[in-house]
This record gives structure tokens, C-alpha cells and sequence, in this order.
């Protein structure tokens, strides 16, 4: 048999998914004035944190480590070779040995004196990177301040007779007593003729050796130097006696 049509009331609409569309939210403006202010508080935080790197003594950021970090380099500049300054010696001749091999720099202060810490080392390296390098204006200023912090190596100087007080120590061979003195003979004023410096080391000699090398008087330093070596090699190897034994063997007699 034929069916009969389904009724309106027998026919249903299916339900579509209902969608509701996202509302629109504006964000807030920008606060410069807060981002500011965060940004300062990061550096802020950085920088405590080098400092309590190293017990909250110093920082340890380019910018506080670098003394001159806007120094450009010149074109073609290479960095010469600089003998370094221990604190010893005339300050105003390593001046001019620096100033010399820095002929390049075509006389560009901040250039001459971000470089000048290659030539130093030791106390003389302590001393400059201490200082606040905002008061050298110049490289004058620098040169200035240098020569004048180390000026007493010049003016306490050995003289003849402090030569002859120079002692060799127990632990030193006798090349490096020799070297050690010729140093401290260079820096005498009026400087000393190489007979002159002979004679003044034979009298700053122990008995021992002055007794084996007195006959060596016209002979240069070197040489003298080199008779004393073999003359320490003997002593200990006791192939010829102290001066300290002869003197105890001449009292038992």
C-alpha cells in the first residue's frame, strides 16, 4: 500500500550549532613612563648581581671594566711590543720608550692612554687601573701623574758606597747575585767606568770569593762573573775550603 505523506507536526527542523562571536577586548595604552622604569630596574638588578659576583666589590660589566671603551682604533694601527714597567727604574725614560713605539697613534690622547696600561705590569698595572680615569683630561695629564707617583725610584738611588753593602743571599747563585747587583750599579750617578764597577764589586764580595777573584781586577764583569761561578761550583763540591772553615782550621791549630 502507498504511504501516506508525513505531517507538518511530524516533520523537524535539526537544531544548528549556535556560535557567538568572540567580543572584542582593547588593550590598554602603553605606559612609557612604566617601561621605563622597568627597564632601569633590570639594569638595576644586573648590576648587583656583578657586584655580588665578586663579593660586591667591583663590577664586572664591559662598560666599568673597559677604561676607554670609545676609542676607536686608527686605520692600519698595530700595537707595538712595549717593554713592560714593573716600578723599578726611571718613570720618565719608560715614558719615552712608550711614546716612541707609539709613534702611530699620531698623537691621539685617548688612544695613547687606553694603551698605555700594555706597557705596565704588577703594582704599576694595579695603580692604573685603581685610579678613576675621568682625571686625565689629556694624555698630559696621565704622563703627569705617572712620572710623579713613581718619581722616588729616582731620587732614592744607590750610590758607590750602598754598592758595596749589597750582600749575596744564601739561596742565590752567584750569576744571579752578579746580575742583581750590576742592576743596582747601572742606576749610579754619575754612572760608573767598567774598571770602576769591578772594583766596587770585589769589595761587596764575601771573604771567600773576594780571596779567589781579587786577582781578576782588570778583567771585565762578565768575566769576573763568570770566574765566581766556578769558583761557588767548587765551594760546593768543597774542592777548595770557605773562608769560615780556613778560619776555624787556622783557630784549632
Amino acid at each position: 500500500m502507498p504511504q501516506s505523506p508525513p505531517s507538518k507536526s511530524q516533520i523537524t527542523t535539526p537544531t544548528l550549532p549556535h556560535f557567538e562571536l568572540p567580543v572584542k577586548t582593547e588593550r590598554p595604552p602603553k605606559n612609557t613612563e612604566q617601561e621605563d622604569i622597568f627597564r632601569k630596574v633590570k639594569i638595576l638588578d644586573q648590576s648587583l648581581r656583578n657586584m655580588q659576583g665578586l663579593g660586591g666589590q667591583v663590577s664586572v660589566d664591559y662598560k666599568d671594566l673597559c677604561l676607554f671603551p670609545n676609542v676607536q682604533l686608527l686605520v692600519r694601527f698595530k700595537m707595538p711590543m712595549f717593554d713592560l714597567y714593573d716600578g723599578h727604574g726611571d718613570p720618565v725614560t719608560h715614558l719615552r720608550g712608550f711614546c716612541s713605539k707609539m709613534r702611530g697613534a699620531s698623537r691621539n690622547d685617548e688612544l695613547l692612554m687606553a694603551y698605555f696600561s700594555q706597557s705596565l705590569s704588577g703594582a704599576t698595572l694595579e695603580w692604573y687601573t685603581r685610579l678613576d680615569n675621568n682625571r686625565w683630561y689629556t694624555w698630559d695629564y696621565l704622563a703627569q701623574d705617572f712620572a710623579r707617583h713613581f718619581q722616588y725610584n729616582v731620587e732614592i738611588v744607590p750610590d758607590r758606597l750602598s754598592l758595596t753593602k749589597i750582600e749575596k743571599k744564601p739561596n742565590e747563585s752567584f750569576r744571579e747575585y752578579g746580575f742583581r747587583w750590576r742592576e743596582q750599579a747601572a742606576r749610579v750617578n754619575p754612572p760608573m767606568e767598567e774598571d770602576e764597577i769591578v772594583e766596587y764589586f770585589l769589595q761587596a764580595l764575601e771573604p771567600t770569593y773576594f780571596g779567589h777573584l781579587i786577582s781578576a781586577i782588570s778583567k771585565s764583569f762578565n768575566e769576573v762573573v763568570k770566574i765566581g761561578e766556578m769558583v761557588g761550583d767548587k765551594l760546593k763540591s768543597s774542592k777548595i775550603m770557605s773562608h769560615s772553615a780556613i778560619k776555624a782550621t787556622t783557630q784549632a791549630i
